[in-house]
């Protein structure tokens, strides 16, 4: 007989914040205890993300986790992925989206306090923020997989918004 664990967690979207006009990313940085369990800083580059909650649908979760954790609205929304992030013990399989914002809101500190967060965004270029995936100064699942998406569709995204 075999005996696995599982962590259920469900449903969960993330959204990469995308200004084409100013070529620009609104990113967080949040507390997470597994990197601090692995002798790393506790404090991770990541991009908007939350869990589904029941009546939700994952438009719904993206539109308020980045007016939550982030201040921005979106302008337009739309489907980039849907994947597991560790599929070996964990449930969570993610949507992934891009939201265009018209002009991304200057970094702050967002969150609900409910929740106990302190999420911290900032804005960077995309150059930078893949110059930053590069040193692996982001070293999280989620925003790797968006940031390497736009990286590859950049152009395209710039040709249809500017």
């Amino acid at each position: 007989m075999v005996e696995r664990e599982l962590f259920h967690r469900g449903r969960c979207v993330a959204v990469l914040l995308y200004a084409p006009r100013q070529d620009q990313v609104v990113l967080i940085e949040q507390f997470r205890v597994g990197a601090l369990l692995a002798n790393e800083s506790p404090w991770l580059v990541e991009i908007v993300a939350g869990a589904i909650e029941e009546g939700e649908t994952p438009e719904q979760v993206a539109r308020r986790e980045a007016q939550e954790e982030a201040g921005c609205q979106l302008r337009e929304l739309f489907p980039v992925y849907e994947f597991f992030t560790t599929p070996g013990g964990l449930s969570e399989k993610i949507t992934l989206f891009c939201g265009i914002v018209e002009e991304p809101v200057p970094g702050g500190v967002h969150g609900l306090d409910e929740e106990d967060e302190d999420i911290r965004s900032f804005v960077v270029g995309v150059d930078e923020a893949l110059s930053m995936l590069g040193q692996g100064r982001i070293d999280s699942g989620i925003p790797i997989v968006a940031l390497q998406w736009l990286a590859l569709n950049r152009q395209d995204l710039r040709r249809r918004f500017v």
